[in-house]
């Protein structure tokens, strides 16, 4: 029996993939599909963030022990309130107090399904007919992504590379008009590896303040800091202007797979909740969904009991490996680090095409580099900024080694005689 034509009233949203296309997951679904099976030599990831595959980088044994004393006790197998459970928020906010004046309350923190939803909270609240929003170039692309799917306009200012990648603060107030609604600031720097004095905070603060903006602050990788420059959380000048802050705990203890984050507001002159933002953050968290509540739960022996030590061993680890790294790099004739990693657990180095026969751009390099050398690292087009590469440093060193000096030998096999 022949079967009869009909047509169907739903189809796929070809939005969404292109969307996904630009995140660093979709950069490195690419690079993945392009490895060498044929190739024996073990993988080595420099192009993502996430050290917690490496046994050098594991978490503190009191983290492990909290998730384990919350889920056994039975306390949190039920559904947790929206804004998150009260003890965690208010250990998170007791927490960040250690680097304030002005107090924070658990009424200031939201809990999120790490920092990817602190984000995706963030935009659909700023997002209406008309908004835009200053992201940083380079930067993390997932803000590009989630406010291209909320029909957010998005409006790009530099990082400097020859200033220690400090914001350009001319073309803020040149980018920005009545329809701005915020800028985001990344500090500890994904992907520069930078870390931004007060001094400079402060200008960015007065900057928003004229501009009549709120400052994003994402701090996921907040006191990842192991160079001459003191890491300061911007939430420090809330009385200056309005701070939304980012963070989880994801990277500073090396759980990204936890996916436990918050969103805090820094107000203390009521800004933000006389303009309605408090409870359209509120209104989203309604309607979405919370971290799990077992991890919820164990956040406050998570903060008690971690140990200075494990931090401290984390900070020593990321400095040797971005001496490594910076110092490797210099061996590399094609490619160059403007300046050394501060910060975060990344580096931008710039790519000379020209040196090179074969590479179109960096994405070519990347592709090519994958398939002969199995080694991934991010093409700078994925943070905005073209012929350029982000390489993470936060990998065992023997493989930070290993990596860089299969990049190496790429170089030399495509160089131009």
């Amino acid at each position: 029996m022949e079967k009869e034509s009909k047509k169907w009233g739903f189809q796929g949203k070809k939005e969404l993939k292109a969307v996904a296309a630009i995140t660093v997951r979709g950069v490195l679904n690419m690079l993945t599909a392009n490895l060498n099976k044929d190739d024996s030599r073990p993988i080595v990831p420099l192009a993502h963030g996430d050290p917690s595959r490496f046994p050098s980088f594991r978490t503190s044994l009191a983290a492990e022990d909290a998730v384990i004393d919350a889920l056994r006790s039975a306390n949190y197998n039920c559904y947790a309130p929206t804004v998150g459970i009260l003890p965690a928020r208010r250990a998170i906010a007791d927490f960040l107090n250690r680097d304030m004046s002005y107090k924070l309350s658990p009424d200031d923190v939201y809990l999120t399904i790490g920092c990817t939803q602190a984000i995706e909270v963030t935009l659909a609240v700023l997002s209406r007919p008309g908004a835009n929003i200053l992201l940083p170039r380079p930067g993390f692309p997932y803000y590009e992504a989630y406010a291209a799917s909320k029909n957010l306009e998005v409006r790009h200012y530099d990082l400097l590379p020859d200033n220690g990648w400090q914001v350009d603060l001319d073309s803020i107030e040149t980018l920005a008009d009545e329809n701005t609604a915020a800028m985001v600031i990344i500090n500890p720097g994904n992907p520069c590896g930078n870390v931004f004095s007060y001094q400079h905070l402060e200008k960015v603060a007065e900057t928003a303040k004229k501009l009549g903006i709120l400052v994003i602050a994402d701090e996921a990788y907040d006191n990842l800091a192991f160079g001459s420059t003191k890491y300061v959380p911007m939430r420090v000048f809330g009385s200056i202007v309005p701070v939304l802050t980012l963070g989880s705990i994801s990277k500073r203890w090396i759980v990204p797979g936890w996916r436990l984050g918050w969103l805090v507001t820094t107000d203390p002159n009521g800004i933000l909740r006389e303009s309605g933002i408090i409870d359209s953050i509120t209104g989203f968290l309604d309607i979405s969904s919370d971290p799990a509540t077992f991890i919820q739960g164990a956040i406050p022996q998570i903060i008690e009991n971690t140990k200075e030590e494990f931090f401290s061993n984390i900070i020593c680890m990321l400095r040797e490996s971005a001496e490594v790294c910076y110092n490797k790099i210099k061996e590399i004739p094609c490619i160059t680090c403007p300046n050394k990693p501060e910060g975060s657990m990344f580096v931008m180095v710039k790519l000379n095409i020209s040196m090179l026969e074969d590479i179109k751009d960096c994405v070519d390099f990347c592709v090519k580099l994958v398939k002969e050398e199995s080694v991934m690292i991010l093409p700078g087009v994925a943070v905005g900024m073209k012929n350029w590469l982000r390489i993470t440093f936060a990998v065992e060193l023997s493989s930070l080694e290993e990596g860089l000096a299969r990049v190496k030998t790429f170089c030399q096999r495509h160089a131009k005689k």
